[in-house]
């Protein structure tokens, strides 16, 4: 790090969801031409050479902003975290009565995206959500919680699912990727 970086602070949330509540530019004489960023516990970050106008210096941010989400939202729960996330949604949305015996990432689910076997307490999620966004993969928890209390697809089970405020456009996202993976697949332009 530079001995003597010059730093400057912008509050707010950040761009991307991320939840940080704020940012901080650090210039830097060394740095001639990159820019990067990281999270440092609630901030972000920004490393930028000294020479940078105010104007890049915002484009800039934008930018490493946009890509430290798309970094985070790609990074892969693994069953431990996912089953602590399927606590947090059943206390949340469910009075916490939703009680998973276990939550885990399965490879043979090809045709559905989660299942619940209420008997066992037992929820699957199948890896193919794996980088999806955050809101699809709660949803998709969500609705294999509330099989633990409601078995099947009837009205109680809807309505126990209204509770997530993100049911709606999560269902669509899901429904946009299984359409796109129908589509043909168009050859190449170029010939490659």
């Amino acid at each position: 790090m530079p001995a003597d970086p010059q730093r400057s602070a912008t509050s707010g949330p950040p761009r991307g969801g991320s939840g940080t509540s704020a940012v901080e530019v650090r210039r830097s004489s060394r740095r001639s031409r990159t820019v990067s960023a990281y999270r440092e516990g609630d901030r972000t970050i920004v490393l930028i050479p000294a020479r940078m106008s105010e104007a890049e210096e915002q484009r800039w941010v934008g930018v490493m902003l946009d890509k430290l989400a798309a970094q985070e939202s790609k990074k892969v729960l693994g069953d431990r975290e996912l089953t602590e996330r399927a606590e947090r949604l059943s206390a949340q949305y469910f009075g916490g009565r939703a009680r998973p015996a276990s939550v885990r990432w399965v490879t043979n689910q090809n045709t559905r995206w989660g299942s619940c076997t209420p008997s066992e307490g037992s929820i699957r999620l199948s890896h193919r959500l794996q980088g999806m966004p955050e809101y699809v993969v709660d949803y998709v928890l969500c609705h294999e919680l509330a099989h633990l209390l409601v078995p099947g697809h009837g009205p109680r089970f809807w309505r126990l699912l209204e509770a997530y405020p993100r049911t709606e456009r999560a269902r669509g996202y899901l429904e946009g990727v299984v359409a796109a993976a129908r589509l043909p697949h168009l050859p190449d332009p170029r010939g490659e």
